[in-house]
């Protein structure tokens, strides 16, 4: 599979999903574009686990400075209503 976006890859996704759903497909068709939806899922998914990792939060400190600390997902639950 040739290097592809994460943007290119979900399109692609919802393309495979919506000739799975179609029901058209001979089963060898089916089967091979599965095989390919499955494999983008895995770039998706390890693409997603790399931005995370990236993903900081600024913190404000006591003194007014500001410091970098990774993101934790419990944090944004402190921010929701």
């Amino acid at each position: 599979m040739a290097e592809r976006t994460f943007e290119d890859a979900m399109k692609r996704l919802e393309e495979i999903v919506h000739d799975l759903e179609s029901g058209d497909l001979p089963l060898e068709e089916s089967l091979r574009i599965f095989e390919e939806g499955m494999k983008l899922v895995a770039l998706c998914s390890h693409t997603l686990e790399d931005a995370e990792k990236k993903v900081s939060l600024l913190v404000r400190e006591q003194d007014g400075g500001v410091s970098q600390r990774p993101f934790e997902a419990d944090d944004i639950k402190d921010e929701l209503p």
